[in-house]
């Protein structure tokens, strides 16, 4: 019998906030399979994220198969922009909502982890980062600093991590990534860089597969995720349509599910995927694989429906 027993394992989570994101939903993924898991969320909204943990705000999105709840291990602080402390200016170190942080950046986070629980304390990261402060902008309209940005914290940052925790994983070790279609696909409004920064992050994804690969041993890969309406993807201006029209014109109709996401990073992340690196996986209900809308049922009155 084959089985996702992932008990002894220890998986870092970046960019959990809330649990309406695909990030939640991973890390319950693998709480299920009994491994141990932490997450890193943006310092802006640590206290928020620790609030409804706190009050019992998100009890029935923690609850397991076996009644139990999802715990994190630690929660730490990151702002996946800064490699060190050194590089994020006083403004921000200075600022409300970081000056209790202490070492908020990615080598800060590497820090934490081995403090924490020793020199090797890592098997799995999951990088479910993304920004773009212009994502409304046409491409044309887009800035060069909002470009940056968007590059900066959706694609560089996976460099950076690869970068100081692949040094920390422990034998068998996996990255995964998340990116969405419009870095192969053009998806009018999906803009500021962004489709870029996917784009950079596939990429990314086959040269880090090797480079990790030959110095680590640990493996590299990403999913492209159909579009899902969680509170970050709000910022986008029209993800409802978004699901709406992928939903209806996929090969398998309907709109993808966080879920549905998770267990496919549980999958290529597990042992059961040791001879998977370097790929792109679309979780998309095969959107990806369509050339053609096939909403118009006055050119394709066969897929009517009835």
């Amino acid at each position: 019998m084959v089985s996702f027993d992932l008990k002894g394992k220890r998986v870092l989570v970046a960019g959990v906030a809330d649990d309406a994101g695909f990030g939640f939903a991973i890390a319950k993924a693998f709480a299920e399979a009994g491994a141990s898991v932490s997450v890193a969320t943006w310092p802006p909204a640590l206290n928020i994220f620790k609030g409804l943990l706190q009050r019992g705000k998100i009890d029935a999105a923690r609850e397991l198969s076996d009644g139990r709840l999802l715990e994190f291990e630690r929660i730490y602080p990151l702002d996946a922009v800064f490699d060190s402390l050194a590089d994020a200016p006083s403004e921000i170190t200075e600022s409300r909502r970081y000056k209790e942080c202490g070492d908020f950046s990615i080598a800060g986070l590497a820090e934490s982890l081995v403090k924490d629980f020793g020199d090797k304390p890592l098997d799995i990261v999951v990088h479910s980062l993304a920004n773009g402060p212009e994502v409304k902008k046409p491409l044309m309209e887009t800035s060069r600093r909002g470009y940056l940005d968007a590059i900066s914290a959706s694609s560089y940052s996976m460099i950076s991590f690869v970068r100081h925790l692949a040094p920390l994983m422990r034998e068998g070790g996996a990255f995964l990534s998340l990116s969405y279609l419009a870095g192969e696909r053009v998806i009018p409004g999906y803009g500021g860089g962004m489709s870029s920064a996917k784009a950079a992050l596939e990429s990314d994804t086959q040269v880090l597969a090797f480079e990790a690969g030959r110095r680590f041993g640990v493996r590299v890969n990403c999913v492209s995720a159909g579009p899902l309406a969680s509170r970050a993807a709000s910022a986008i201006g029209f993800i409802d349509r978004m699901v709406a029209y992928c939903a209806k014109n996929s090969p398998i109709p309907g709109a993808i599910s966080a879920t549905q996401v998770a267990h496919a990073a549980l999958f290529l992340c597990s042992p059961l995927a040791s001879g998977i690196t370097g790929s792109i996986v679309h979780v998309d209900h095969g959107y990806h694989a369509m050339g053609m809308s096939v909403s118009d049922n006055e050119l394709f009155p066969e897929n009517s429906e009835s």
